[in-house]
């Protein structure tokens, strides 16, 4: 039934094509072992290749045993496994950074040298329902806009794609148990300092007891209808700015200025923050004030006038026009 369900979501949102090559992140955990089981099993359906990518973060002191357990494991169903520790909380001290971003930071960047290495075209994440649930109060705290309610995508740039996203964590486990997996648990999950932490062990836990027991069913489906609108919203965004665009330069974009004003105000800052996200590759550093008054100078229109909302991005507006460059 665990391995039905993981197939239809496969099969739901076009995850895997035949002959594949899928770089699977598998840290030894519950989560990963099972992705890897399942999609091990499924290795003749769709006539897959599979390498294993493990990160040792030299954090806890059963690190050691984690990655030798990975590593068995792969070894005795004959697949290749990538290994790489990395010294994550000096990393974290130097960069200034949580231990869990550099973590993260790290992990993303070996499964992007395997994946270049092995010449893999997925890379397959064991993210969980309740991750996702997760994830949105996470966005939600930190004051996200509509796209953070959506959460975790299922499949992200026809690459990074998640099986297990529409499975509940006790599923997981249970399906671990039934395998005879054995899978390794880390204990820090279980530590209230990080703020998903907080979420997973406080936060839920209280919400399920005290107002919603399906609140992760629940918000599940909110990132659903999130995801949604905001793929039609993204796909309204492309027709208005091919609309508006005069020129699209490697060090400007020109927009035209009468056209871009007669749009809704939500479009136009989306219509913004789209040219600065291609014309940088980012949007960093560009807040909502910043978007704000770009709307404002484009309504006024007086003359030519220009604003430099950081130290690499000018705006200028004039002669009809909305010209955004590199400074």
């Amino acid at each position: 039934m665990f391995e039905t369900r993981v197939l239809n979501c496969i099969m739901k949102y076009n995850m895997i094509s035949n002959g594949d090559k899928i770089v699977v992140a598998v840290s030894g955990g519950p989560d990963s072992m099972s992705l890897l089981n399942v999609l091990i099993n499924l290795k003749e359906k769709y006539d897959i290749e599979l390498f294993v990518a493990h990160v040792n973060h030299m954090i806890r002191e059963v690190a050691d045993s984690e990655t030798k357990y990975v590593e068995e494991f792969c070894k005795e169903k004959n697949v290749p496994c990538f290994i790489k520790k990395v010294n994550v909380p000096k990393i974290a001290d130097e960069e200034k950074i949580s231990t869990e971003e550099a973590g993260r930071n790290e992990r993303y960047k070996f499964f992007e040298e395997v994946f270049n290495q092995v010449g893999a075209n997925k890379i397959a994440i064991a993210h969980n329902k309740n991750d996702n649930a997760e994830t949105v109060l996470m966005n939600i705290m930190r004051g996200t806009g509509p796209s953070g309610i959506k959460g975790i995508e299922a499949v992200r740039d026809n690459k990074f794609i998640r099986p297990l996203i529409e499975i509940d964590r006790l599923e997981i486990e249970k399906y671990c148990e039934e395998c005879n997996l054995n899978p390794k648990f880390d204990e820090s999950n279980n530590e209230n300092i990080y703020t998903r932490n907080k979420i997973r062990n406080l936060l839920i836990p209280y919400i399920k007891k005290e107002f919603n027991p399906n609140i992760v069913d629940s918000i599940d489906r909110l990132s659903k209808l999130a995801e949604q609108e905001d793929s039609y919203i993204q796909d309204m965004l492309e027709q208005t700015y091919k609309h508006v665009l005069i020129e699209c330069g490697k060090d400007e974009i020109i927009l035209n200025l009468k056209l871009f004003n007669k749009e809704h105000y939500f479009m136009r800052s989306k219509i913004l923050l789209h040219a600065i996200q291609i014309l940088f590759g980012t949007t960093k550093g560009i807040e909502k004030v910043h978007v704000e008054d770009i709307i404002k100078l484009c309504e006024r229109n007086v003359g030519n006038k220009f604003l430099t909302p950081n130290k690499n991005t000018k705006v200028e507006v004039g002669k009809g026009k909305i010209r955004i460059s590199k400074i």
